[in-house]
């Protein structure tokens, strides 16, 4: 049996060192340079779409797809799901749950990354815990500072006042509050990607209202939400037969005799 992983998420990683019986290769999209050693295959980069995908299924013998991508990865989820369509493969979504809203909590949803910026005060102290990759639409908001912090340093256009700070999850929540406090941040901006949430656990503690952007709508298909749901998934699967080889013809010749 060989599972293909499609990662880049804690919760990815966790599956491909849980899944000891079964060949792993662990697909990532490349955009950290620098990531976690993974056991199994590990392969980087793009497939060419869903096409690509079903080829790449077909071609390497692929018995199961699990997708453990990103909340907010909708357009690989949605290859994922024509790909296994496309050349017929078992498909799991491995989904960790969204955030939901405590006693304290402050919270104003947003359907999109626009939709965010446009929700930051002017004069605000904005704390960007959206990664790297979606801070376009922030960088024309010149009445605002913000506090971007990612993985690793954003290349793209940014705001006219800002700073950057690069570190790696998870967090303690007396560190997240810690920061919140030194740059005297009065709106926290995120996506509910679920998951490690400290930063938001400090900012109820502060009183710090939050800016949510919602989730994308994944495609139909089935999920579950944890690693060791997935690892129960992938072992009651059904075991390819192997071939028969000449050990086992000439077991059989026995048995006829």
């Amino acid at each position: 049996m060989r599972v293909l992983i499609l990662g880049g998420t804690t919760e990815a990683a966790a599956l491909a060192r849980a899944l000891t019986d079964v060949e792993v290769v662990t697909s990532l999209a490349g955009r950290t340079r620098s990531p976690a050693a993974l056991p199994g295959q590990v392969r980087i980069g793009g497939f060419g779409g869903a096409q690509g995908l079903a080829q790449y299924l077909d071609a390497e013998g692929i018995g199961a797809l699990v997708d453990a991508t990103h909340p907010f990865a909708a357009r690989i989820s949605a290859n994922a799901a024509e790909a296994a369509r496309l050349r017929p493969t078992p498909r799991l979504m491995l989904v960790r749950p969204e955030w939901t809203p405590q006693s304290g909590d402050r919270w104003t949803m947003v359907p999109g990354i626009p939709a965010a910026s446009d929700a930051v005060p002017g004069g605000a102290r904005a704390f960007l815990a959206i990664g790297r990759q979606d801070l376009a639409p922030f960088a024309g908001r010149a009445d605002a500072w913000f506090l971007i912090r990612s993985v690793e340093p954003p290349d793209g256009p940014l705001p006219l006042h800002h700073s950057v700070i690069t570190a790696r999850g998870p967090f303690r929540v007396e560190d997240e509050a810690a920061l919140l406090a030194e740059h005297r941040i009065d709106v926290l901006v995120a996506k509910n990607s679920g998951g490690d949430d400290a930063k938001l656990a400090a900012a109820r503690r502060l009183g710090i209202p939050a800016v949510l952007v919602e989730r994308p709508a994944l495609p139909e298909g089935e999920r579950v939400g944890t690693v060791e749901e997935a690892v129960r998934w992938v072992q009651a699967l059904p075991r390819p037969r192997r071939g028969r080889g000449a050990g086992a013809e000439g077991n059989e010749r026995q048995r006829r005799s």
